[in-house]
């Protein structure tokens, strides 16, 4: 690329100066405002929106404002935890099998390795699946993720 396009895209310099960090096509991703820590994620480049296996699925209002409580597995996927999120929006998304339907979403943090930062997460019933939380590719836009497909856990332990 020649030095005249760079310079009509300076987004394009800051791109290239910017390293990537690597993860696997699995990793262990905590949400601390749900004080969920280290659950087992696929990272899914396929799936727009990320999701995270809750049930029990209950609405409240605080402070005028649509919330939620839920219950999900902790980490290990062995006992049950709940937690309470604020209501980002309402979304329709396709499920596994390409049916559209409604799903809550919510906003929080999400820690991946040392970073950390805001996504957007549906809830939904991920009983049959293999993982209780996938990562789809709007979490990882702008943050200059680079997902290495045949290796795991390369930014969290196992």
């Amino acid at each position: 690329m020649d030095e005249m396009t760079d310079k009509a895209d300076p987004d394009r310099l800051k791109r290239k100066e910017r390293p990537f960090t690597i993860i696997g096509w699995m990793e262990r991703v905590s949400l601390p405002d749900l004080d969920l820590f280290g659950v087992k994620a696929k990272i899914d480049t396929g799936a727009r929106t990320s999701a995270l296996h809750v049930s029990e699925i209950e609405h409240f209002e605080q402070n005028g404002e649509p919330w939620v409580r839920f219950l999900t597995l902790d980490a290990e996927g062995q006992g049950d935890h709940y937690a309470t999120a604020k209501i980002h929006s309402d979304r329709w998304i396709k499920n596994t099998s390409g049916i559209p339907e409604e799903r809550i979403i919510i906003r929080t943090r999400a820690r991946f390795g040392k970073r950390t930062w805001t996504i957007d997460i549906s809830l939904s019933d991920r009983t049959n699946m293999t993982f209780p939380m996938i990562v789809g590719r709007s979490a990882l836009k702008n943050h200059a993720i680079a997902v290495h497909t045949r290796r795991a856990y390369l930014i969290s332990e196992k």
